[in-house]
């Protein structure tokens, strides 16, 4: 066998170990990362964790630690730290680029060992960078959506510990408590936070820098206005929370009702890709006859293709103009 696609198959099974290792060796130390990420403030700052019993620490932290020290400072670290916050993801920015570089390599070696040609191997370690992005990003919108879904209960859930008496940190915490995650969650790191000192205000607006939610946003400007202007907190919190049910219903009656327009852009849109590329694996030179500069027809048949190219940008060019099309009609903002 060639030794080439030996190597490419170790190294393949190594990058798919170490993205295992990863995501699941961190199981039994959760605690301390989710600690780390509940004390975000001011600028995304880490309080000081000196504390920490040792024996509590992620084995891969440990590595990783120096690491994050010395590029924490970095404005792209920075901005990492700020996207795996909001996407509630307990790694560090070092882990989080480490499997994006396993990913690289086994989407490559993989793409390698399917196509046998570095166009193809290129392509698929181009895929790779992007694919942790895609599923920080899909991690992100999700708990966004869940999180605007529950804010509006938990809007009138504080009203009413308000109308009771509570504080408005004490209707915070009872959020925290009695509503599921993430918005219970959110609200608790908020509710630590004034704990260790930090205002009121401060607090919630580091809950709407790690959930940008305009909903939230609105719900924050209300009680920071409320605070310097005064009037009666809980009779604004049930006029917000009736304005942002109203507005989750609508928006699922708008998901409904476009929803077979989203599907048929996706499927329309990734169908001739998947094809192209399934035909390519299982008949090389049925569709290498299209790009590549010489055929099976001899030295002869030997010259550029630049037809295969053209049409293939051309064909992908428009697919994207078709996606975007159709995703600027289907989705409605509210």
């Amino acid at each position: 066998m060639d030794p080439t696609i030996i190597a490419l198959g170790i190294l393949l099974l190594a990058g798919i170990g170490m993205l295992i290792y990863a995501l699941v060796g961190r199981s039994g130390a959760d605690k301390t990362t989710r600690d780390r990420l509940d004390q975000y403030v001011g600028d995304f700052g880490k309080l000081d964790t000196a504390d920490t019993p040792k024996d509590e620490k992620r084995g891969a932290a440990k590595f990783t630690k120096p690491i994050d020290e010395a590029i924490e400072s970095q404005g792209f670290v920075q901005n990492i730290q700020v996207q795996l916050a909001q996407a509630n993801l307990r790694i560090t920015p070092t882990e989080y680029m480490l499997l994006i570089f396993v990913s690289i390599i086994s989407t490559g070696a993989l793409a390698f060992l399917i196509y046998r040609n570095m166009p193809m191997t290129l392509a698929g370690a181009v895929l790779g960078f992007f694919l942790p992005r895609f599923y920080l990003g899909s991690r992100k919108r999700k708990r966004l959506k869940m999180f605007n879904d529950q804010l509006g209960d938990a809007i009138n859930l504080m009203a009413n510990g308000l109308r009771s008496g509570y504080s408005i940190l004490q209707a915070m915490d009872s959020v925290g408590t009695e509503m599921p995650d993430p918005i219970a969650e959110e609200f608790q790191r908020v509710v630590r936070e004034v704990q260790l000192g930090v205002s009121t205000e401060r607090a919630m607006n580091n809950m709407v820098r790690r959930i940008p939610s305009d909903d939230l946003d609105l719900m924050v400007t209300a009680i920071n206005i409320q605070h310097e202007v005064g009037g009666n907190l809980a009779e604004i919190l049930e006029v917000i929370s009736f304005v942002i049910r109203e507005r989750v219903r609508i928006a699922g009656e708008i998901k409904t009702l476009t929803a077979q327009g989203m599907l048929s852009g996706y499927i329309i849109s990734l169908l001739p890709i998947i094809l192209s590329l399934l035909l390519y694996a299982m008949n090389h030179e049925y569709m290498g006859r299209m790009f590549l500069p010489c055929s099976t027809g001899g030295p002869t048949s030997c010259a550029a293709q630049p037809c295969g190219w053209i049409m293939s940008g051309v064909g992908l060019i428009l697919i994207i103009i078709g996606f975007v099309a159709i995703q600027k009609v289907v989705r409605i903002d509210i």
